[in-house]
């Protein structure tokens, strides 16, 4: 990537955290947890045997291969065997050591899949890592049908989770808030609780939980089995295992230092609204191979893929919703070449290991800091460098300190290209064509037409050559808005763009909304109206709301197979059933083929060219039910463009 440019003055830093969690306040941290545990961040040990010797059941042997997980990891090694053999657990391990696995496989194995009931808990301190852990679980079960997880904490709506217990959830993974508010209200039965888990059990004490946590521990069963993960083992952790634990295996494991040497750290203030413009420019100077880019959430993993997509950039986007055949073929799109830019959550990213990516740009500064190691590591590999770029909003300044001090770097701050700088760039490129070009000669016809438009213009052969190069940039005069600097206050709120993890959601002003369409007003009940100019044809696609498709998965199927570019895509509107296209892009019968057999959520698109009386999908009122005439499913529908 070409190196961007250091910043002229120093940003404010502020002491707010974005996320409230008080973990980040303590200056005595020994360490920090991280969100998800990565498996393949231990390829250099050589453990004498693989996951099917550890006697897990063959589901849970099938999952961790299908996630790409060989051979387990030392604290895998010694906590599953006994764990399956009914012992409790003490384990000190920090985080990216495997623990969610570790405790994760023999949790499954213990769960009953035709009892309908709460089994197994697993306490986290954060909504986060409540939500990767339960993601995390969910994909071991794979092959487990019958069983349910659940992630619970607060910040969301308590209906769901509620009828979600009352549905028989077998596994259940919360912060200990959330499940007291769940005791309280007689939501949550803990009396068929077979397994406990208390991860990242320093944290929680902590962040004040202690009284919640020793609550929880006493109300559910005595002869339950017990698994406590700590990164530090201080007496009151070991005061929790003496009086709820039975006779408990102590385990601890070294993690192993991650190698950055090869890797440039660098970080950029940017504010919340102003990520995706500048995410696209540094895109567009990089001079590196192929691009992963971390998001926090699903939604915004598939709106930031899309907004790439339709800016020209070859991009693509795996969260937890793509499903694993259309996960490997975006893979080894990235792999051969096919595709330079990949949008991920942390779970999506797990066992990803591409050579080819020189950039890892944190869209979203990783809640946790462990976490950011591990996605730093997808660059620099097989002997080569690469650069590491994280946003931050003003507000995570001190998250910016933490990463610092855990991984003993100091971040080079840098600052995002502007609109100039990219047009700068393209011209650099489009002379260095020019040269090439000239080399090969046979330019009289052009030498001729160039003479005689000077000679009925009134301009010089200067003129002529600068408007030439300008256009061929890209930059066609118009005016860009002026970029914001990033020397502001730190500590002043920004109104609606912040993330809020008290919440669980965006801001209502916010660029993506929290189900991952774009927010084209506050109030999501108001009709949004159609593009004044169609894009081109509009053809209707075989999938919709009904099978979980989000815009994103259309506008990339559409333009992977039919070899068009984002911008060729117009108007997307998604119905119950199906979905209408605006494609304006020539779509040859080989690719018009090609696109018909791809498959968005599971489902054929089946392209055709849409002859229904359409008069503007949301925007134009009721209609009768029918083929052509089905109503939206809900308002505001994603616009490509």
């Amino acid at each position: 990537m070409a190196p961007l440019a250091a910043p002229t003055a120093p940003t404010t830093t502020s002491e707010s955290i974005l996320n409230g969690d008080a973990a980040f306040q303590d200056a005595d941290l020994h360490t920090e947890s991280a969100l998800v545990d990565n498996l393949d961040e231990y390829e250099e040990e050589v453990p004498a045997f693989g996951f099917d010797a550890l006697n897990l059941p063959d589901s849970l042997i099938r999952a961790v291969t299908k996630l790409g997980f060989t051979t387990p990891s030392e604290i895998q090694e010694q906590a599953i065997p006994a764990l399956l053999a009914g012992r409790d657990i003490t384990g000190v391990a920090q985080t990216g050591t495997g623990k969610t696995a570790a405790f994760g496989l023999p949790l499954l194995a213990a769960i009953d899949p035709a009892l309908r009931q709460v089994q197994a808990l697993v306490l986290t301190p954060t909504r986060e890592l409540a939500m990767q852990v339960a993601e995390a679980i969910g994909s071991f079960a794979e092959f487990m049908p019958r069983v349910t997880v659940v992630p619970v904490y607060g910040g969301s709506s308590f209906l769901p989770q509620k009828a979600a217990l009352k549905n028989g959830a077998q596994v259940v993974v919360g912060t200990p808030g959330r499940i007291i508010d769940h005791l309280e209200r007689g939501t949550l039965d803990l009396t068929g609780i077979r397994y406990m888990v208390l991860d990242e059990a320093d944290e929680m004490l902590r962040m004040g939980f202690a009284e919640d946590v020793d609550r929880i521990l006493q109300d559910a069963p005595k002869d339950r089995q017990t698994a406590l993960f700590s990164a530090t083992m201080p007496s009151a952790i070991r005061n929790v295992a003496n009086r709820h634990m039975n006779s408990p295996v102590d385990i601890t494991v070294a993690k192993k230092a991650g190698n950055t040497v090869s890797i440039r750290q660098t970080y950029a203030v940017v504010p919340f609204r102003e990520k995706v413009d500048a995410l696209a420019r540094i895109l567009q100077v990089s001079e590196g191979d192929a691009t992963i880019v971390f998001v926090r959430t699903k939604g915004a993993c598939d709106e930031v893929g899309a907004e790439l997509i339709a800016r020209g950039v070859s991009a693509a986007a795996i969260n937890g919703d793509v499903p694993q055949k259309e996960r490997e073929r975006i893979i080894e799109r990235l792999r051969s070449g096919k595709l330079d830019v990949l949008v991920a959550t942390d779970v999506a990213a797990r066992g990803l290991d591409v050579d080819r990516i020189d950039l890892v740009v944190n869209f979203d500064a990783p809640g946790e800091v462990e976490s950011y190691t591990h996605r730093i590591g997808r660059t620099g590999r097989a002997g080569r460098t690469g650069e590491a770029l994280t946003f931050f909003t003003p507000r995570e300044m001190s998250r910016l300190r933490l990463i610092e001090r855990y991984t003993r770097t100091t971040l080079e701050q840098v600052t995002p290209p502007s609109q100039a700088d990219v047009a700068a760039h393209k011209a650099t490129k489009v002379l260095e064509q020019a040269t090439a070009r000239l080399a090969i000669g046979r330019l009289e016809h052009y030498r001729q037409a160039v003479a005689t438009y000077l000679a009925q213009e009134d301009l010089t052969a200067a003129e002529l050559a600068a408007t030439l190069l300008a256009l061929a940039a890209g930059d066609d005069g118009v005016v860009a808005p002026k970029q914001s600097q990033a020397s502001f206050a730190a500590d002043r709120p920004e109104r609606g763009g912040e993330y809020s993890a008290r919440r669980g959601e965006f801001g209502r002003e916010d660029r993506f909304s929290r189900d991952g369409d774009r927010a084209a007003t506050n109030r999501p009940d108001r009709p949004r109206k159609p593009n004044a100019t169609p894009a081109g044809p509009r053809y209707r696609v075989a999938v919709g709301h009904a099978h979980g498709v989000r815009p994103a998965g259309i506008v990339g199927a559409i333009t992977a197979e039919g070899g068009l570019a984002g911008r060729d895509l117009g108007r997307i509107d998604i119905f119950d059933t199906y979905s209408l296209v605006e494609i304006g892009g020539h779509i040859s019968p080989a690719a018009f083929g090609r696109i018909s057999a791809a498959k968005v959520s599971g489902q054929s698109l089946k392209i055709q060219l849409d002859t229904s009386p359409h008069t503007g999908g949301a925007s134009s009122g009721p209609r009768r039910s029918g083929p052509g005439n089905e109503r939206p499913a809900r308002a505001g529908h994603r616009t490509a463009r």
